[in-house]
């Protein structure tokens, strides 16, 4: 469950196509980080790619940031 709510966040909770790009997004990232680095380092790095993500841009990739202005 922790999985679908990164890749859920990475794409953006408002949005189901952006989830479903961000769960791809994160099934290449894992694949590619578990062949290169190693498979003990794979949920530490989906978790890492989640606070990255939330930093940079934290409604998601395909989210609405209208929320965010009206905070401001």
């Amino acid at each position: 469950t922790m999985k679908a709510f990164t890749a859920a966040t990475i794409g953006g909770l408002g949005s189901l196509t952006g989830a479903t790009i961000g769960a791809l997004i994160l099934a290449m990232i894992e694949v590619l980080a578990s062949s290169y680095i190693s498979t003990a380092f794979r949920d530490a790095i989906s978790f890492a790619i989640l606070i990255i993500v939330l930093l940079i841009k934290p409604s998601g990739l395909f989210g609405d940031s209208s929320a965010e202005q009206e905070r401001v």
